[in-house]
């Protein structure tokens, strides 16, 4: 028998951040973009309900759910307001990376904190991106140098989500130089470590209330104890950054489904009460065709993403949990693009007026394919995967050659 349904539980939650997001993102979804960041009382009432730790192990005070539990939420929250969901607080991709880096031991010491009474004001963060590619070897250019103290590390990362407000990051850098992509390394960096402080913030496209900036590492030393080595090794490592990588996508992806579905609901509705020529406009057969397709987007991109959830909750095999992740994401990235493109085309000169919130949904739709490793880069992981190559990093980790990604 085929089934495929979210236990009681998780209807539960997802009902309830429904209503959270219904009703305290979606009427402030402005405010929030004008103000660039969200509000306290938001965070304080997302922490409350525990949605920042919904994925962190329960040694490290979270709730210890899977990801199929996740992406119900964040396609909830994507569907009110996607640049919201980047800006509650609590580890985020921080938190992801050093489960897969780190093992569940260091993960629960590293995580134990966001649980706390203050958690609605701790973030984490992952600088992964760099301004421009290295131009002396393959890889990064920040350095991470060995001394007797641990690692020095030197280097600026770019793209860096809620860099300004995170206290612990986990930075890439080049360990190795002479062995390119296969030489690199991960380690966490506390925000008071003396060798590291935060630059600009960036002006983006989109997401206007999620917090994207630079981080600048001047000889930032850490102990040897705060390398994450993932499974030892080269390709242990390249592939516990992998499972880092697409867990992250899939969490984006799933807001990404949200959006695609409040952009098919808004132009649905509009279709329906937009008269011309005598008749709603969703009568005409142009029209009616668009928005067929964009409803099969939002239908086939939820279930890939439940589908490549479910892979990883269910314990299946590695190779077919990535695989079903790439193209789960990758879809997701286009379809949301495709279904914002045509909201505000449907919409005719008013889509692209600020008045309407169909020209967010665009930009934000924009913002997300580059928030995760991108379209491309998912499809070169899945043909590496069918084709059964190698997975070397070079080849299927997002790198500065190919194209930068906000993490």
């Amino acid at each position: 028998m085929i089934a495929f349904e979210p236990t009681e539980d998780q209807r539960l939650m997802q009902d309830a951040v429904a209503e959270f997001a219904k009703a305290t993102l979606l009427p402030r979804t402005r405010e929030l973009e004008h103000a660039r960041g969200v509000s306290e009382d938001i965070r304080r009432t997302a922490h409350e309900m525990g949605l920042g730790l919904v994925s962190v192990p329960e040694a490290a005070g979270g709730q210890g759910q899977g990801l199929v539990t996740t992406v119900l939420i964040e396609e909830e929250l994507g569907a009110a307001d996607a640049a919201a969901a980047f800006g509650l607080a609590g580890p985020g991709a921080f938190g992801r990376a050093v489960i897969e880096l780190g093992g569940p031991e260091r993960a629960a010491e590293l995580l134990a904190g966001f649980a706390e009474e203050g958690g609605w004001d701790r973030f984490g963060a992952v600088a992964w991106s760099e301004p421009a590619p290295c131009r002396t070897h393959e890889g990064f250019a920040t350095k991470a140098e060995r001394t007797d103290e641990g690692y020095r590390i030197t280097g600026k990362k770019a793209f860096v989500g809620n860099a300004a407000l995170a206290d612990r990051f986990v930075v890439f850098a080049q360990v190795e130089p002479e062995r390119g992509w296969g030489g690199i390394g991960a380690f966490v960096v506390r925000r008071d470590n003396a060798g590291i402080r935060v630059g600009e913030r960036h002006k983006t496209l989109g997401l206007d209330a999620a917090s994207f900036g630079e981080v600048v590492l001047e000889g930032a030393v850490v102990r040897d104890a705060d390398r994450l080595l993932g499974d030892g090794g080269e390709e242990g490592f390249t592939r516990a950054a992998l499972r880092f990588f697409v867990k992250h996508a899939l969490v984006v992806a799933a807001r990404a489904v949200g959006l695609s579905r409040f952009a098919f609901e808004l132009a649905r509705e509009h279709c329906d009460t937009r008269v011309a020529f005598g008749k709603p406009i969703g009568h005409f057969q142009a029209v009616a065709f668009t928005l067929a397709d964009r409803a099969m987007d939002v239908e086939t991109s939820r279930w890939l993403v439940w589908k490549a959830a479910a892979a990883w909750d269910a314990g299946q095999s590695e190779r077919d949990a990535l695989l079903a992740s790439a193209r789960a994401a990758a879809h997701a990235f286009e379809a949301t693009m495709r279904t914002a493109d045509d909201c505000v085309q449907l919409f005719g000169g008013s889509g692209f007026i600020r008045d309407l919130v169909a020209e967010k949904l665009m930009r934000d739709a924009k913002q997300l394919m580059l928030a995760a490793p991108t379209a491309e880069q998912l499809d070169q992981l899945a043909s590496a995967i069918e084709l059964g190559q190698k997975l070397d990093p070079a080849l299927v980790l997002p790198t500065p050659d190919t194209q930068a990604i906000f993490t």
